[in-house]
């Protein structure tokens, strides 16, 4: 926690470093925006120099001095001749040349026809759109350190909130169904709460007991496996020894017993994970009950929360990422169901032992798209090795890739259809991004975090491509009436 709290100070000094500079930058930017450069000073603080090599602009200027004084001549005084030297063959005027070595703007700096107004104008555009762009995503990045450490910081909390939802969006529809029949709202949430806790309850049960009861004689085949394997490996290609074997298993032995400290502490920190986990599983089932019970009143007091000029637009975009979120839990759901079954059918067909358990521990895997199911699976593909020999293992990996290859070709698809837009490429990436962030329970949230973020952008952008165009259509419209309004006096006259 330390650490953490000097990364995080370091943090907020740079980013209060970078917030300053931007600030002088864009101080600077408006001044300079605001002295136009083509202004020239009213008064020259000196006599003005005239170029030699180009005496066309004095001589046009001395003729044009000469054309008023013959003029004001005739007006005073008619009789007052007038030389034929100076008399002036055309009255041409023509602009004067601008002051060499005048302040320029009132910048403090000489004008220059070719220097340009400002430090910043002579920076070119494309490195001046970089440069902004780059701290405005430092900005962007540190902020979300910020807002990741905070989560890290609270990550019961956070995965506490997000089980919730997950689980809500499952059972809202069912709470939903039974109000509408007249039920009401605390007996259909308290009914269907407990029936989805009973649920998960016999789910873990039934995976207890089928691992209690399959477990001696899965032992008794491990250790067959295990005397096959030091068979293999003393018959084998490898022609090791008995004593090697020996060797390296008093190697295991002795790196078991001088880390007995360090066992002590796993064992330790395993049981804090255990009472973390307990205290996590209450939160998510007392934060489940009430977004079943209060779900619509605790969003419209999130609504208060934001800012007037956005309640309307994440009013809408609201219940859009609630049926996101509803048919991705629910499609999910049944995609896993589908790979549980058949993967299941698939080991037991072989022989594999334990098949019902790995098949619930394929299903839960299956929350996580495309690959979940496949890491889990290789838990079989392992049993099969130890247990029927790397024949059947490798017939489990060829059920493991004809499954994960229907689910993503036909079963995701079908069943989830246009409700979740999300490319394989950023499911892929959004898992490995959330199990580095979050572990297991980062990659399960993690798809879905990207599709209700991808449904409410898209329904924020049509929103404003909507506002658009009605704007739009109402300035063509105010336009054409004060034409028609224009017109229609012209005509009378």
């Amino acid at each position: 926690m330390a650490r953490g709290g000097k990364a995080f100070k370091a943090v907020a000094k740079g980013m209060a470093v970078v917030a300053s500079a931007a600030a002088v930058i864009e101080r600077r930017r408006r001044a300079a925006m605001a002295a136009d450069p083509h202004e020239l000073p009213t008064e020259a603080p000196g006599p003005v120099p005239v170029p030699r090599t180009d005496p066309a602009p004095v001589v046009a200027s001395v003729a044009a001095s000469a054309g008023e004084a013959m003029a004001a001549g005739a007006v005073a005084e008619p009789s007052a001749p007038v030389p034929a030297a100076t008399a002036p063959t055309a009255p041409a005027a023509a602009p004067p040349a601008p002051a060499a070595h005048t302040a320029h703007a009132g910048l403090g700096r000489e004008y220059h026809p070719g220097r340009p107004a400002t430090p910043a104008e002579a920076v070119p555009w494309g490195l001046r759109v970089a440069a902004e762009s780059t701290w405005r995503l430092l900005l962007l990045g540190a902020a979300l350190y910020v807002i990741f450490y905070v989560v890290d910081m609270l990550r019961l909390v956070a995965f506490s909130v997000l089980a919730s939802l997950l689980i809500s969006a499952l059972l809202e529809p069912s709470v939903s169904w039974l109000r509408r029949r007249g039920v009401p709202r605390s007996l259909a949430a308290g009914g269907v709460f407990l029936s989805g806790l009973a649920g998960i309850g016999l789910v873990g049960w039934f995976v207890v007991w089928q691992v209690s009861t399959n477990l001696p004689d899965v032992t008794a085949q491990v250790k067959d496996g295990v005397n096959q394997l030091r068979d293999w490996l003393i018959t084998g290609p490898l022609h090791l020894t008995q004593q090697q074997i020996k060797d390296f298993a008093d190697q295991i032995t002795k790196a078991i017993t001088t880390n007995t400290d360090q066992l002590t502490s796993a064992s330790i920190t395993g049981a804090q994970i255990a009472v973390e986990i307990l205290t996590s599983l209450l939160m998510t089932f007392f934060t489940t009950f009430f977004l079943l019970y209060d779900g619509e009143r605790i969003w419209n007091w999130a609504l208060r929360g934001l800012p007037r000029h956005s309640r309307f637009a994440m009013a809408g975009a609201g219940p859009k990422a609630w049926a996101t979120l509803t048919a991705y839990v629910r499609g999910t759901v049944c995609v896993a169901f589908i790979d549980a079954v058949c993967i299941g059918i698939g080991i037991d067909l072989l022989g594999v032992p334990l098949a019902m358990p790995l098949a619930v521990i394929i299903f839960l895997g299956a929350f996580v798209p495309l690959v979940g199911a496949l890491v889990t699976g290789t838990v079989a593909v392992l049993i099969a090795l130890v247990t029927q020999g790397p024949w059947t293992a490798l017939m489990v990996l060829v059920v493991l890739i004809a499954v994960m290859q229907v689910e993503s070709h036909i079963l995701q698809p079908l069943i989830l259809g246009r409700a979740v837009r999300v490319h394989p490429l950023g499911v892929v990436l959004g898992v490995a991004a959330g199990g580095i962030i979050g572990g297991i329970g980062g990659a399960v949230v993690a798809v879905p975090l990207i599709a209700v973020t991808n449904t409410v952008v898209g329904h924020l952008r049509r929103r404003n491509e909507a506002g658009q165009a009605v704007f739009t259509a109402l300035e063509a419209a105010r336009e054409t009436a004060e034409r028609t309004a224009a017109a229609q006096p012209a005509a009378a006259d």
